[in-house]
C-alpha cells in the first residue's frame, strides 16, 4: 500500500535541495538509511517523482540478492540499454568495465541533469559497489545526483560494510530514516477508519511497530483501505492471532522481515516470542495513560545533520538518530543495555552470540519491534507481531527452545515460576529437577492464593517419570486443586484415580478425605461415605489412620440429615460403650453434637474439649479436633481461645490438600468477627456479585449469612435486599449453611418491614434445624426471632410460650449471650413490670459477659429503653437509650443507631443523639483507655490493666479516633487537648 509520506519533510528538503544542486551543475550523493520496513523505497520514489518534474532524467535500478553473482549487474540495469551503447556486456577485466561504464555515465551527464536512484544498494553485486563508491568521488563536479537506499539494521550475523563506509566525509550526506511516531501511525489509521476510537487505534499503532510496512499490511487485511468504495463506518475486532487475518498481508510482510534480518536473527526472533509465551500476562494500558513518541521535528532535525561520511560509524550514527525518538517510545532510558540474563537466556536457546543477542535486542528495542515490559524483559510491540514471528515455526522446535530457557534460567538461580512457565510449554524432561520445579513453582502459588496456576504445574509434573506412590500424591494435590479452581468433576476424576494408585496407608487417608470432601461438595454424600467406609477397611494394622477416617465420615456426613442421625447414634454408642475405639477428635464431634442439642451446658463442653485438646493425636486427625474445638469455644464466648484455635488449624493445613476442617474453620472464623459484632471485617470479605453468582447454584455458605446480617446492621438496606435474593433456596442442597442463611434473610426481611416474610423465614429454619436434632439456640435463635415476628403480628400468646422455651434451652447452654438474648425477648413477650425486669435482666446479663456482647447489648439496651418510656420512666429510659445509640455507633450499628434515635425523639429528648466530636465526646471507658494509649501502653498492657479483652480495647479505640478525627495512637496526645463542640446530625 502506498500513501502520503508523514514525518518526512527533513528528508525530502535534504532530496530537494540535491536535486537543485545537480540542476546548477554541481553533483552530490544522499545515503538513506533505515531498518527493514521504514520506508526507504517511498522516500526514493518520491525523490524520483520530484527530480522528474523538477526536470531531471531519472536512472534507477532496484538491486536483488539473485543478481550478485553476475559483475556489475546493478550498474548495467542502471545505465543500459542504451541503443549508441550495445557493447556494454562486461568484461573480465573490472577496471576496463569500469572505464566504459563510466564514459557511459558522462555522456548521460552531458545530456543534462541526472538521477541515479539506487535501492537496496547492500545487496548490489561487490563490482557494482566498488563503481558506486567511486561514482560518489567523481560526481561532484557533474550535473548528477545520486540518492541510494541501504538497509542498515543490527543484525546477528553482522553485514558487510555500507556503501559509505570507506568514503571521505564531505561526499556523501546520509539521512537515517527513524520508524513512525505514534501521532503519525495514528493519523495512517484514522485515515483507512475514521470512526476508529483511541483504544484501537492505538492497538494498531502497537501492532505496527512503527513500521509504515507493517501498518499498511495489517489496514490492508483489517480492509480499511480497499479502494472500491468508501472506507467502513467503524473497525473490525482487532483479533489474537495472525490466523484470522485475511489475505495475510501483515504475516507476509512479518515474514518478509524476518528473510531480510537473516537466518541467525530470524532465530533469535522466534526463541524471543516462544520464550515470550512463558512470561506473565501484560495488563492493558489505557489509552490516556500512554506515551506519545510525535517526534516529527526533533526526528528529522536529527536524521538529516550532515553526516557526511560515516566511516566506522554506522552503529553510532544509528543510535544517535533514533536516541531520542526511542527514549519517548518506550518512557525510559533506552541507553540502558538489555538485562544480561534475558540476553544470555534468548542466546542459549538460539545458539547464538549473548553479546550480538543483546546488542540485537537493544537495537529492536530503539525502532520500536520490541519494548520493554515493567519488569524490564524486552517484549514484542504486540501480541500480533510476536504471533506472525512465530508462523510457521515447528511445534518441536518451540518446544526445545523453552526447555533450555528452563534449564537457562534453572542455572542461574531464577524463580521457581519463572522456570517453570518455560516447563509448562516443554515436554517431559526426565531428569529429576523439572519435577522438583514444578512442585516447588506450585507451592509457590498456592501460598499466593492462585489454585488455578497450581494446578496447570501438576498438570504439567504427571507428564515426568514417576513412581505410583508419587504420582498418588500429586494426584491427591492435583485434584484437591481443580476442586478449589471450580472444576468439580475433573477434580473427582483425579481423586479418584489416585484412590486406586498404591500408596502408602497414610497418603490413602489424604486422598480418601479429599475425594469425600469433593464429592460432598457436589452433593453425592452417600459416594463419599463409601469410599471413606472402604478406605477404613482397608487399614488393618493402622488404627490411628482408622480412627482419623471414622472422623471424617462422621463431619462428612453432617450434609445428609438420615444419615447425620445414624452416624451420630453410633457414635454415640460406641462412646458409652467403647471409648477406647473413638478418637479424640470424634469425642470432639460428640462435645458438639451435644451441645447444639441441648444436652450440655458451655462451661461442661469446654472443660471436656480443653481435656480432649491435652490428649495426644495423630497429625491427620488434629485438624479435626481443632476445628471443633474451635467452634465449640465461639459457641461458648470463649473468643480469644476460638481465635487461637482457629489460627493453629488453619497453620496445620497441607495448603495443597482437599479437607473439609478448613471451610469449617473459616467458618468459625466469620463467626467469631460476628460475636465480637466486628462488621466491616464481614463485609470484606463479602466478594463481588460475579463471585455471588458464579455459586449461587450451590447454596449460600455460612459467611453469606454472616455478610447479610452485617449489611442490615451497617444500614445498606439496597444490597442486603440484592443479597438476600441472589440464590434459590427452594433449590439449595440440605445444609446447615442453609439453614443459617435462612435465618439470616429472616433478619433481613424483618429489618425491612416484612414480618410476614420473616417468619416464614424464621419457621423454615426452625423446622430444618429441628430436623438435624440441632435444639440449642446456640446456632441459630430461631424461637426468639419467631416470637418477635409473632408480636409484631399481633400473636402475644404464641411468642410467650416460644421465647419462654427458648429461655429455658439458653439457660441450659448458660452463656451471657444466649440468655441476655433469651431475656429481652422474652421480656418484650411479657411486658409490664415483670417484662421490665426480665429486659433489666437482659442487659445485666450481656454486660456481664467475658466476651464483646456488640450487637446483642445494644438491642438488649433498646428494648429496654422502649419498655421504660411505656412505662413512663423517660429518664431512665433516655439513659438507656442514648448508650445504646453510643454503643450502635462505634459498632457501626446504623439500623440500630437510627432506631435508638427514634425512641429518643419519641420520648422527648431534645438533646444530640449522634455522633459527637473531640474529647469530649468519649465515654468513660474510652477516655480511660486512650489515656493509656496515649501514654505510650500497648493494647495487651491496657487490656490487662482494665481487666478486659484485647478485642475490647481495639474496638473503643476504633470509636475513639472516629469521634477525635484522627488515624493513630500518634495523634492521641495532641487531640486529647483539642476538643471540638458537639454537633448533631
Amino acid at each position: 500500500m502506498s500513501g502520503p509520506l508523514r514525518e518526512r519533510d527533513g528528508v525530502r528538503e535534504l532530496l530537494a535541495a540535491g536535486t537543485e544542486r545537480a540542476r546548477a551543475g554541481s553533483g552530490g550523493a544522499v545515503l538513506l538509511q533505515g531498518a527493514t520496513g521504514t520506508g526507504r523505497t517511498s522516500v526514493l520514489e518520491d525523490a524520483v517523482r520530484d527530480a522528474a518534474g523538477r526536470g531531471l532524467r531519472v536512472l534507477r535500478v532496484r538491486c536483488s540478492p539473485e543478481d550478485t553473482g553476475v559483475p556489475f549487474a546493478a550498474v548495467l540495469q542502471l545505465l543500459g540499454p542504451v541503443p549508441d551503447f550495445t557493447d556494454l556486456a562486461p568484461d573480465p577485466d573490472d577496471r576496463g568495465s569500469a572505464a566504459r561504464l563510466w564514459r557511459l555515465l558522462y555522456a548521460y551527464a552531458a545530456q543534462g541533469p541526472l538521477l541515479l536512484a539506487v535501492d537496496d544498494v547492500h545487496l548490489a553485486d561487490a563490482p557494482s559497489r566498488r563503481w558506486l563508491r567511486e561514482a560518489v568521488r567523481r560526481i561532484d563536479r557533474l550535473p548528477v545526483l545520486l540518492v541510494a537506499g541501504e538497509r542498515n539494521q543490527y543484525d546477528i550475523d553482522p553485514g558487510r560494510a555500507g556503501l559509505a563506509q570507506s568514503l571521505p566525509p564531505s561526499l556523501v550526506r546520509t539521512h537515517t530514516i527513524a520508524p513512525l511516531g505514534d501521532t503519525a501511525a495514528a493519523e495512517l489509521v484514522r485515515a483507512a477508519y475514521p470512526a476508529a476510537g483511541p483504544d484501537w487505534t492505538a492497538e494498531c499503532v502497537r501492532a505496527g511497530a512503527g513500521s509504515p510496512l507493517l501498518l499498511h499490511a495489517l489496514l490492508d487485511d483489517l480492509g480499511g483501505t480497499r479502494t472500491d468504495g468508501p472506507a467502513p463506518d467503524g473497525p473490525p475486532p482487532l483479533p489474537d492471532t495472525c490466523a484470522a487475518l485475511y489475505p495475510g498481508s501483515y504475516p507476509a510482510a512479518v515474514a518478509w522481515w524476518l528473510d531480510c534480518a537473516g537466518g541467525a536473527t530470524a532465530e533469535v526472533a522466534r526463541c524471543l516470542a516462544a520464550l515470550e509465551e512463558a512470561w506473565p500476562q501484560e495488563t492493558p494500558v489505557p489509552t490516556q495513560a500512554r506515551g506519545t513518541r510525535d517526534t516529527r521535528d526533533t526526528r528529522d532535525t536529527r536524521g538529516t545533520r550532515d553526516t557526511r561520511g560515516t566511516r566506522g560509524t554506522r552503529g553510532t550514527r544509528d543510535a544517535r538518530g533514533t536516541r531520542e525518538t526511542r527514549h519517548r517510545r518506550t518512557g525510559g532510558d533506552a541507553a540502558d543495555p538489555v538485562g544480561p540474563d534475558v540476553a544470555r537466556a534468548l542466546a542459549e536457546a538460539a545458539g547464538a552470540d549473548p553479546a550480538r543477542v543483546a546488542g540485537w535486542l537493544t537495537a529492536m528495542t530503539r525502532i520500536g519491534i520490541l519494548r520493554p515490559d515493567p519488569a524490564g524483559r524486552p517484549r514484542f510491540a504486540h501480541r500480533l507481531l510476536r504471533d506472525a514471528v512465530l508462523s510457521g515455526w515447528p511445534t518441536a522446535r518451540r518446544e526445545a527452545a523453552h526447555r533450555v530457557a528452563a534449564e537457562a534460567l534453572l542455572r542461574r538461580g531464577e524463580r521457581v515460576e519463572a522456570v517453570a512457565a518455560h516447563l509448562l510449554r516443554a515436554p517431559g524432561v526426565g531428569l529429576p529437577w523439572a519435577l522438583r520445579v514444578l512442585r516447588d513453582a506450585a507451592t509457590v502459588a498456592v501460598h499466593d492464593a492462585r489454585p488455578g496456576d497450581a494446578a496447570r504445574y501438576l498438570r504439567r509434573a504427571l507428564d515426568e517419570p514417576l513412581s505410583d506412590d508419587r504420582r498418588q500424591q500429586l494426584l491427591t494435590e492435583l485434584g484437591s486443586l481443580e476442586y478449589a479452581s471450580a472444576d468439580g468433576a475433573v477434580a473427582i476424576a483425579r481423586l479418584a484415580e489416585a484412590q486406586h494408585l498404591r500408596a502408602t496407608p497414610r497418603d490413602r487417608v489424604r486422598a480418601a478425605v479429599a475425594l469425600g470432601t469433593a464429592l460432598v461438595g457436589r452433593g453425592e454424600v452417600t459416594t463419599a461415605l463409601e469410599v471413606l467406609r472402604r478406605t477404613e477397611g482397608s487399614l488393618d494394622g493402622h488404627p490411628g489412620l482408622t480412627r482419623t477416617v471414622q472422623t471424617a465420615t462422621v463431619l462428612l456426613s453432617d450434609a445428609d440429615l438420615a444419615t447425620r442421625q445414624e452416624t451420630y447414634r453410633r457414635l454415640s454408642e460406641s462412646g458409652r460403650h467403647a471409648p477406647e475405639l473413638v478418637g479424640t477428635a470424634s469425642r470432639a464431634l460428640l462435645v458438639r453434637y451435644e451441645a447444639t442439642a441441648g444436652l450440655l451446658s458451655a462451661g461442661e463442653a469446654m472443660t471436656r474439649v480443653r481435656a480432649l485438646l491435652a490428649e495426644p493425636s495423630d497429625p491427620l486427625a488434629e485438624p479435626f479436633l481443632l476445628g471443633t474445638a474451635a467452634a465449640v469455644a465461639e459457641w461458648a464466648d470463649e473468643l480469644d481461645e476460638a481465635e487461637r484455635l482457629v489460627d493453629r488449624g488453619l497453620a496445620g493445613q497441607h495448603p495443597a490438600l482437599l479437607h473439609p476442617m478448613e471451610h469449617a474453620l473459616l467458618n468459625t472464623r466469620a463467626d467469631i468477627a460476628a460475636a465480637r459484632g466486628d462488621v466491616a471485617r464481614l463485609i470484606a470479605v463479602r466478594g463481588d456479585g460475579a463471585a455471588i453468582a458464579a455459586r449461587a447454584h450451590s447454596g449460600p455458605s455460612n459467611r453469606d449469612a454472616h455478610v447479610l446480617m452485617a449489611l442490615v446492621h451497617t444500614g445498606r438496606s439496597e444490597e442486603a435486599g440484592r443479597l438476600a435474593e441472589a440464590f434459590d433456596l427452594s433449590r439449595a442442597p440440605e445444609s446447615w449453611e442453609l439453614n443459617r442463611f435462612l435465618y439470616a434473610r429472616g433478619v433481613q426481611r424483618l429489618a425491612a418491614g416484612d414480618p410476614a416474610g420473616a417468619l416464614h423465614d424464621f419457621l423454615e429454619c426452625g423446622r430444618r434445624q429441628t430436623a438435624r436434632e440441632v435444639l440449642s439456640p446456640v446456632v441459630t435463635p430461631w424461637r426468639s426471632a419467631v416470637a418477635q415476628c409473632r408480636l409484631a403480628l399481633g400473636g402475644g400468646q404464641e411468642a410467650l410460650a416460644l421465647a419462654t422455651e427458648e429461655l429455658r434451652l439458653a439457660r441450659v447452654w448458660n452463656t451471657p449471650r444466649t440468655v441476655g438474648r433469651a431475656l429481652r425477648v422474652l421480656g418484650t413477650a411479657t411486658g409490664g413490670r415483670r417484662g421490665l425486669h426480665l429486659a433489666e435482666e437482659a442487659v445485666d446479663t450481656l454486660r456481664d459477659a467475658p466476651a464483646d456482647a456488640g450487637m446483642e447489648l445494644v438491642e438488649a439496651l433498646l428494648a429496654h429503653g422502649r419498655q421504660l418510656l411505656a412505662a413512663g420512666e423517660r429518664g431512665r429510659a433516655r439513659e438507656r437509650l442514648r448508650e445504646a445509640a453510643d454503643l450502635a455507633e462505634r459498632k457501626g450499628g446504623l439500623r440500630l443507631l437510627a432506631l435508638a434515635e427514634k425512641a429518643l425523639r419519641e420520648g422527648g429528648s431534645r438533646a444530640p443523639t449522634t455522633v459527637r466530636t473531640g474529647s469530649g465526646a468519649l465515654t468513660a471507658s474510652e477516655r480511660r483507655i486512650v489515656e493509656l494509649a496515649a501514654a505510650g501502653r500497648t493494647n495487651t498492657e491496657i487490656a490487662g490493666l482494665l481487666h478486659l479483652a484485647r478485642r475490647t480495647v481495639e474496638t473503643h479505640l476504633t470509636s475513639a479516633y472516629r469521634k477525635l478525627g484522627i488515624r493513630g495512637r500518634a495523634e492521641l496526645p495532641a487531640a486529647l487537648e483539642r476538643p471540638r463542640s458537639p454537633a448533631s446530625t
